[in-house]
């Protein structure tokens, strides 16, 4: 079992060996979920994304909304 105490300012450091094993690396956003009196953490890795990609029914609407948003700001 890895244990990892909290700092004053509420920082926790996620043992390398869990960093490795979901590929967590500097700059990875964590997500956290309460469930039932738990706190579970998700990295959000690009593996977690593509295997989530389409979760949300919009048929891709969504993606090419957010495509041509990123595109007008690249031109500003």
């Amino acid at each position: 079992m890895d244990v990892a105490v909290v700092t004053t300012k509420g920082q926790v450091v996620i043992p390398v060996k869990i960093r490795n094993k979901y590929g967590i690396k500097s700059g990875t956003k964590i997500q956290f979920v309460e469930d039932n009196g738990e706190i579970k953490l998700y990295p959000i890795t690009e593996d977690i994304i593509d295997a989530n990609i389409g979760a949300l029914g919009t048929k891709g609407k969504l993606l090419k909304k957010l495509m041509a948003e990123k595109k007008i700001e690249r031109n500003l």
